[in-house]
């Protein structure tokens, strides 16, 4: 791994950043290894233990601390919540025409190393368990709340327009549907 860097940056190449992965440690930026199709559909579709990172960016969420490494394996357990930051596999029509019609306001905490809450919209009920047996649903416009946001590289969370949320690390969820 590389060493830490300066968290307001520091020498080096520009990397391609195509994928986010949140945990309760960090948030880490870069790009799945072998990613053939959506990033929700990969997850759900992960088999094994670990997921590869490339060109990956780790910022701390408890230190200024960002770590630029070539590549990192992140345990699929740790993942709280993901987001393609560059959609390559379809267009913004088929986007807009997959949101869900009836959708409802939700606040989610999590409970772990790292307090804090993600508000936004679901298809309703996208929490319960499901015959499909999927570990993710999708909630649009995220609204993160509970974390310090102020460093550069962590303020893209208050930019997404989704993000692919793990069920099983909710530990509390308002629905206001």
């Amino acid at each position: 791994m590389s060493e830490p860097t300066n968290p307001v940056g520091g020498a080096g190449a520009a990397t391609f950043v195509e994928d986010l992965f949140f945990t309760d440690a960090f948030l880490i930026k870069g790009r799945l290894q072998n990613k053939s199709k959506r990033l929700t559909n990969v997850l759900e579709a992960h088999n094994r233990s670990f997921v590869r990172i490339l060109d990956a960016t780790m910022v701390s969420l408890r230190a200024p601390e960002t770590i630029r490494t070539p590549n990192v394996l992140i345990h699929v357990d740790e993942i709280l919540f993901a987001h393609e930051l560059l959609d390559l596999g379809s267009d913004p029509a088929m986007r807009r025409m997959a949101t869900p019609v009836k959708s409802n306001r939700v606040r989610a905490f999590y409970n772990g190393n790292l307090q804090f809450e993600l508000a936004g919209t679901i298809e309703a009920g996208a929490y319960e368990e499901q015959p499909s047996g999927r570990k993710y649903f999708i909630m649009q416009n995220p609204v993160l709340r509970g974390l310090e946001l102020e460093h550069p590289e962590l303020a893209l969370l208050k930019k997404l327009d989704y993000a692919i949320v793990r069920k099983d690390k909710l530990a509390y969820l308002f629905d206001f549907g």
